[in-house]
């Protein structure tokens, strides 16, 4: 007789498993313990075979029967419901390695390690974040499902946020998500090259910069008159004089500093370029270092997070404290400093624009050009790093600035 569920709930183990038969091949194994399974007894090619169908009653007696007729119409197409089984498995676990979030991930991982064209870490941490706003609507899907419609939806949740810089770029780093795909073989187009122009482009904005001379003098007056913490004051006394990017000042470690030597070489890791990079100092950058060497050293970050040395200070503490000086945000930033001293020096004309260039890290595309600049002005670049010091002293002195001040004669 076919089972019913106040039968299979009333069935008590035995000292041996008992089977309660359904039909169809179909039974319910009790196992001395009290498990309570269904199985499903068939043959294949003359074979007999058994076929978990799963546990009770998380499977109850309907779908127990209904799993019962699927494998029986499987067995009359001539097909094994067991390795049926076994190969649905194999393609959830492929899809479940294919969705996007899954392939976005591995995609991160290869970007990391991508050698000298791999992500900075300040790079990978915004592009993750960015690519996690997509994921947060389209990451469980398989990639192969997903269309330019999907992908629309889930960028325009970010643009309508009024993000559109976030939401163009998030567009972009899906692209090289689904064209990483296509390179691994596991998507045949990328569905966002027709997305192009659907969104709504963002009002490009630059970096706040002082660029005139008096104006700089005002603004290094006002710094040296700083009350916050001293260590903000250091750094944003020491910004002007090296004009690194702001990430590699707040990261700099005293292990790259040979103050005797006044050099300063900042890690491939840690430049955009993905380079090193050696940053000549100036007797006053040198005398600067050594005050909040005093205060942070001898080893770790030079401008440590109040809260925890383990980290380095906080990527807004030099703008918070330019905003503390009464600097809006249009009028100056950290990064700032080096479009200060871009427009300066070039129109200072004592220097070469090329070692400007190196001076600010802008890599050349042309490697044998690149090599060949890097050692052919490095003595210009120390002695434009000294130039430029004494030319920011005067500047703090409220000096009138008519005719630049010459550049010593390195052959005199």
């Amino acid at each position: 007789m076919a089972l019913t569920d106040v039968a299979i709930r009333n069935a008590k183990p035995g000292a041996k498993a008992i089977k309660l038969a359904d039909g169809g091949g179909m039974f319910l194994l009790i196992t001395p313990a009290g498990g309570k399974l269904w199985r499903l007894k068939y043959r294949v090619d003359g074979r007999e075979k058994l076929l978990a169908i799963g546990p009770y009653p998380e499977i109850g007696l309907g779908e127990a029967r209904r799993r019962r007729e699927e494998a029986r119409e499987l067995i009359a197409l001539g097909k094994d419901p067991s390795r049926e089984k076994q190969r649905d498995k194999v393609r959830a676990r492929i899809q479940a390695a294919d969705t996007f979030k899954a392939i976005c991930d591995e995609y991160c991982e290869k970007r990391r390690r991508d050698g000298t064209k791999g992500w900075a870490p300040a790079t990978a941490i915004r592009s993750e974040y960015l690519l996690s706003l997509v994921c947060g609507s389209i990451g469980k899907l398989s990639i192969g499902e997903i269309e330019p419609a999907d992908v629309l939806a889930a960028i325009r949740r970010i643009e309508g946020k009024g993000k559109l810089e976030s939401a163009r770029r998030s567009l972009q780093l899906a692209g090289a998500v689904f064209r990483y795909a296509v390179a691994t073989a596991r998507l045949v187009s990328d569905p966002t090259r027709d997305l192009r122009g659907a969104l709504t482009a963002p009002t490009v904005t630059h970096y706040g910069a002082i660029t005139d001379a008096k104006k700089a003098g005002e603004l290094l007056r006002a710094i040296d008159d700083y009350e916050g913490s001293g260590i903000t004051k250091l750094a944003l006394q020491i910004a002007p004089h090296v004009f690194v990017r702001p990430g590699e000042l707040r990261h700099a470690e005293w292990s790259e500093f040979d103050l005797d030597g006044a050099l300063w070489i900042i890690p491939a890791g840690k430049m955009k370029s993905r380079k090193t990079h050696h940053v000549p100092l100036s007797r006053q950058a040198v005398a600067l270092l050594r005050e909040v060497q005093a205060i942070t050293g001898p080893s770790g970050y030079v401008f440590p997070s109040v809260r925890t040395r383990t980290r380095p200070m906080s990527e807004n503490t030099i703008n918070a404290g330019l905003r503390r000086l009464g600097y809006a945000t249009d009028e100056m930033t950290a990064h700032g400093f080096r479009a200060m001293a871009a427009t300066l020096l070039n129109e200072s004309g004592k220097w070469n624009p090329d070692a400007i260039e190196r001076a600010l890290a802008h890599g050349d595309t042309d490697k044998v050009r690149a090599a060949y600049h890097r050692g052919a002005h490095w003595k210009e670049r120390v002695d434009m790093a000294q130039w430029w010091s004494d030319y920011l002293d005067q500047l703090r002195k409220g000096a009138t600035i008519v005719a630049l001040p010459r550049r010593a004669n390195p052959n005199a």
